[in-house]
């Protein structure tokens, strides 16, 4: 045996029986060891996306400008109820101004089951998350709907609703950043007598609380509305009420003779007056609350006017307002450029209606010099007719006679009488009838109408020129929210047009203006996830 163990050696060290055998375990301890550390890091990866998931929702929440609880507190309870709140370990919130900042990390051991074979006893996956709401430059136009129809529960919820989006668009902006001014609106608007001062208006009644411009075609060429262009003043006239037609005489002192402004078409209504860009929130709400409803609906005349005093051509009646003291120094340099990205522009437009022709005195008899004279004894009217034949040439309609001369019953001249004194003192009708028809035939009455008298804009005109001025405003980047409050089909129509998306569309009924409203304020507020 001891012979032949050098043999038997020797041939065991040759042999290669087993070498594949081993080599193969081998191979299975790499393989398993590597699909082991694959496993962990999915496992640390489910866990890590968990985190993060997580945490983006509840600094999501907790930035939100809108909710009041302490935002720390949001995020600890979020993450609680995910079941991860032994995961959280920092919160940090820093309040700005106009802003809200909210950052949090969150660390979790995976547990690894094959990563200690290779020496790694903890692999923690963790999570960062970072949520920033803030309120840029935002200039808010609210054009508001005051027709009559939107008298009762109406205009109380629009208060209520118009307020409240007050409150939660300025509550929360301690830097100034959000103007909102206030365009109501029937069928016309009412400027209020320094703002109808900024622009070259014509026609000037002076009479106070009543500032309504008509604005002629031109100024729908582009969304500003030029300084220079002259806009004539509406008349304080009441040519809307009928008059007695009879062959007899009615005294200026009857009701069919005085005007009856109820309906007038620019109404003397102080709290129904275009409210300029402002950032007290207590002004603005007592505005709201100080309007009232009546007359016909204009929606392109709100329409208008609020696009145009966001218009960077408003500039300089801004300033003008500012220097006299007459708004906020902090609104100084707006309306913004439309293409200032810091600045969103944003027109809320509300109607309860859809639009109604009405009708306008003519240019030619607002101002100026009539042919009708008064006494100065005893107040009688006389009216001059250059197309008569012969030297009577003026007619006495409590006389029913003509004259040579104006009628006086002194020694003092008849006075001749301006245009907005005789609107001042009587209807149209009454001076269609008692000046033209019974002085020269009734078909001088319905000339007279005519030549006074017409149509605004008819209702096809007014539809085309209001989506005009929306899609001039959408094109100058105005994001325009449009409310349909029980309103008819063809405002519905209008407004939902206007709107920039289907999604800027809201139709409301009754209490339902509020959450549209509600709806318009958070998406204000610009929430954005910066990490």
């Amino acid at each position: 045996m001891a012979a032949q163990l050098p043999s038997a050696i020797a041939a065991f060290r040759k042999a290669e029986d087993g070498a594949l055998i081993i080599f193969a375990l081998f191979l299975f301890v790499l393989m398993a060891t590597m699909g082991g550390v694959a496993i962990d890091i999915m496992r640390y990866e489910t866990t890590r996306t968990e985190l993060s998931q997580t945490l983006d929702r509840c600094t999501l929440m907790a930035a939100s400008l809108d909710q009041q609880l302490d935002p720390e507190s949001v995020v600890n309870d979020c993450v609680a109820k995910a079941g991860l709140a032994d995961k959280l370990q920092n919160v940090v919130v820093l309040d700005g101004l106009s802003s809200r900042d909210v950052q949090a990390i969150a660390r979790a051991d995976s547990e690894p089951f094959f990563m200690h074979m290779i020496g790694i006893d903890h692999f923690d996956a963790v999570a960062r998350s970072r949520a920033v709401q803030t309120v840029t430059n935002v200039e808010i136009m609210l054009v508001l709907d005051v027709s009559g129809s939107m008298s009762g529960a109406k205009i109380a919820n629009l208060r209520s609703a118009a307020s409240n989006f007050v409150h939660r668009m300025l509550s929360t902006d301690t830097n100034n950043r959000v103007s909102i001014g206030i365009v109501p609106y029937n069928a016309q608007v009412n400027l209020g007598a320094a703002l109808r001062g900024k622009f070259n208006a014509t026609d000037l009644h002076n009479v106070s609380d009543v500032n309504c411009l008509e604005l002629p075609p031109a100024a729908f060429a582009s969304p500003a509305l030029s300084r220079t262009l002259a806009l004539p003043m509406m008349a304080y006239s009441d040519h809307y009420y009928g008059t007695n037609t009879g062959s007899y005489y009615t005294s200026t002192s009857d009701a069919a003779a005085r005007p009856n402004f109820s309906n007038n078409y620019c109404r003397r209504a102080a709290n129904n007056t275009v409210y300029m860009p402002s950032q007290n929130e207590t002004a603005l709400q007592a505005r709201i609350n100080g309007l009232t409803a009546g007359g016909n609906t204009s929606i392109v005349l709100g329409m208008k006017w609020g696009t145009a005093l966001l218009d960077p051509s408003a500039r300089s009646i801004y300033d003008e307002f500012i220097d006299a003291g007459q708004m906020g120094a902090g609104l100084a340099g707006r309306p913004f450029d439309y293409t200032d990205t810091e600045t969103l522009k944003v027109v809320v437009l509300m109607t309860d209606g859809e639009h109604v022709a009405h009708d306008r005195i003519n240019d030619g008899y607002k101002s100026g010099l009539s042919p009708i004279y008064r006494s100065s004894g005893d107040g009688m009217y006389s009216i001059y007719h250059a197309s008569r034949a012969g030297t009577a040439k003026f007619y006495v309609p409590h006389l029913n006679t003509w004259r040579s001369t104006a009628w006086t019953n002194n020694a003092t001249p008849a006075v001749q009488q301006d245009w907005r004194a005789i609107w001042a003192n009587l209807k149209l009708s009454y001076v269609a009838w008692q000046f033209y028809g019974r002085a020269l035939g009734s078909s001088a009455y319905s000339a007279a109408l005519n030549e006074m008298r017409s149509v605004y804009a008819s209702v096809g005109t007014m539809d085309s020129q209001l989506q005009t001025t929306c899609t001039q405003a959408k094109n100058a980047g105005v994001v325009v929210y449009g409310i349909a409050f029980e309103a008819p089909t063809n405002g519905r129509t209008q407004i939902s047009r206007c709107a920039s998306t289907p999604q800027h569309f809201y139709a409301a009924q009754g209490a339902e203006i509020g959450t549209a409203f509600d709806s318009i304020a958070s998406n204000l507020s610009m929430l954005k996830l910066t990490q």
